[in-house]
């Protein structure tokens, strides 16, 4: 089963790969697909072929590949010279430029302006934006001994960052969650994480996503058990009916990849959300039984 879900969720991350149209273009004899990234007087190309970042710029009918290839552990920078000599015309700065998508695109979009006062970019400022929201749910805390797997209460609150304009299908989390004990299982935690979540489904109002715990800081009270899932007592011997087992505490800071689903539904002036947490792991061993981990809320917008 935990394998079985583990597939789903890669799944899911697959079919959120998004990216530009592509075109064919022929370059010193190879065919190659590419995206546009800015066209314009000077246009960005670019794919990720073999595994690597290539880019290009087209100005007319020509077409040159922007390289930086190293040399004896020096990185030549050819990139630079190339866009120097075809954008001399204009005043771009190439000091700080970086091989990389989003530090071309201002390039190219910078020239473009110059050359062009009507040119339009879709390339806009970043728009962060906070969500706060309060969630409770039960969880059966699989990632630790619970010999009856008991159900036990959560509480928590999400604090969550987007960016509207460049980055709308991604987010960043600082939650925190209070599990209680109950009656029949004495465990409790108090936890701090970080969370990162792709949202694979976003429309006007729904959102789904996939959320991957990647550190937390936790401190745990529960009962001392052995091997035997018996508690026992302050000697290390199974405790009898007489005796109080043996409490512990202990808290700790881990870099985790633990993954679960979720859910934001707009209301009123917010979002239902509905998450499914700590469905597999990568780092954690899991006790065998099957994860059960449902939180309900509401979050707003600050």
């Amino acid at each position: 089963m935990k394998n079985l879900l583990s597939y789903l969720l890669l799944a899911f991350l697959l079919l959120a790969t998004t990216g530009n149209a592509q075109e064919t273009y022929t370059i010193a004899g190879n065919t190659i697909e590419l995206k546009t990234e800015v066209e314009g007087a000077i246009t960005l190309l670019w794919n990720t072929i073999d595994n690597e970042y290539r880019y290009f710029l087209k100005k007319g009918d020509e077409i040159i590949e922007l390289k930086n290839t190293r040399v004896d552990g020096k990185y030549q920078e050819e990139y630079k010279q190339v866009l120097e000599e075809q954008t001399r015309d204009e005043s771009v700065s190439v000091d700080k430029l970086k091989l990389t998508t989003s530090s071309l695109k201002l390039f190219f979009v910078e020239y473009n302006k110059l050359k062009d006062p009507n040119f339009e970019s879709d390339l806009k400022p970043l728009k962060l934006k906070v969500r706060l929201g309060a969630f409770a749910g039960i969880t059966n805390a699989i990632y630790s001994v619970n010999p009856n797997n008991e159900s036990l209460p959560l509480l928590g609150f999400d604090f969550e960052i987007i960016d509207n304009n460049h980055l709308n299908r991604h987010a960043l989390v600082l939650q925190f969650k209070q599990v209680f004990e109950s009656s029949n299982h004495k465990y409790s935690s108090s936890e701090f994480s970080f969370n990162y979540r792709f949202k694979f489904v976003k429309t006007k109002k729904l959102d789904v996503f996939v959320n991957m715990k990647f550190a937390s800081y936790a401190f745990v009270t529960a009962l001392n058990y052995n091997d035997a899932e018996i508690p026992i007592d302050e000697d290390g011997e199974p405790y009898d009916e007489n005796e109080t087992p043996v409490a512990y505490e202990s808290d700790d800071f881990r870099f985790r990849l633990n993954f679960g689903l979720g859910a934001d539904y707009k209301l009123g002036n917010g979002y239902l959300t509905f998450n499914y947490n700590d469905i597999v792991s990568a780092s954690q061993d899991s006790n065998g039984e099957f994860p059960l981990e449902f939180a309900l809320g509401y979050k707003f917008n600050l």
